[in-house]
């Protein structure tokens, strides 16, 4: 699976473009789509505004964790795994006994965009199971990305050149478009415009970029993590710039 988001609307952290030798080697969003659509031309893409993209392939899919697409009231949805709970949820949300996790999710993302001020961890801490899911609302432009706690998905994001905003869960892929730009997207963890970066396991710790540095000192990658030694006393709720702790220690991976 694939999406990118123009900087605009992804406003995707700063640390990701940290990495001296990631953006020089990054392509362009026409280029990764160009690229995607070539190696599984019978994918599922979505071409959205201003070059913004999302695309599924089935293509080695693995059994155990389905990807999926869904388009509900201009709200697109990929979601790979399972959640154990979607009975539960079914009737939580009201939905037909043929809803799948894509069709929750979304629902999930309505609780928080219409009741706000509505801590986006109150809805995701609710969903159990082997997930990794990128949420787009066309008419709000906005873009909504999680992980389960375990981070049973292989699930990272990165920094084009052009700062936009990408997701994918195939490593090489995301390798590809953006150099060293990228990182593993933390485990337990939700990135949401107007939220930044946020655990919903520990929603009053922040989460930071942590960089790491090669023989000659220079940055070659970025970790995110959890800072549980800093307490906060709410919810950030200003940006990404908000969420960078100053000390972590609970390293995602």
């Amino acid at each position: 699976m694939l999406a990118v988001f123009e900087k605009a609307i992804g406003n995707p952290p700063e640390e990701l473009s940290l990495p001296s030798t990631g953006l020089k080697n990054s392509k362009s969003r026409q280029d990764i789509a160009e690229n995607f659509q070539s190696l599984w031309p019978d994918s599922t893409f979505y071409n959205l505004s201003n070059g913004n993209f999302m695309a599924v392939s089935h293509e080695d899919e693995s059994p155990l964790l389905p990807r999926s697409i869904v388009v509900i009231d201009d709200i697109f949805c990929i979601f790979i795994g399972t959640l154990e709970n979607m009975s539960e949820l079914k009737r939580h949300y009201g939905l037909s006994r043929q809803a799948t996790e894509a069709m929750v999710l979304i629902e999930a993302y309505k609780v928080l965009r219409d009741r706000a001020p509505y801590p986006p961890d109150q809805v995701i801490k609710d969903l159990e199971g082997k997930f990794a899911f990128v949420l787009f609302d066309a008419r709000s432009h906005i873009p909504f990305a999680g992980r389960d706690r375990d981070g049973s998905v292989n699930f990272k994001w990165g920094m084009t050149g052009d700062g936009s905003l990408i997701f994918s869960d195939d490593p090489n892929l995301i390798e590809e478009a953006c150099g060293k730009s990228c990182s593993a997207f933390p485990p337990g963890c939700i990135f949401m415009e107007g939220s930044g970066l946020v655990s919903f396991v520990h929603p009053l710790h922040k989460v930071r970029a942590i960089v790491r540095e090669d023989d000659d000192g220079k940055i070659c990658g970025v970790t995110f993590q959890v800072d549980l030694l800093t307490r906060l006393h709410s919810i950030p709720r200003t940006g990404s710039a908000a969420n960078w702790a100053d000390v972590a220690v609970v390293e995602a991976e």
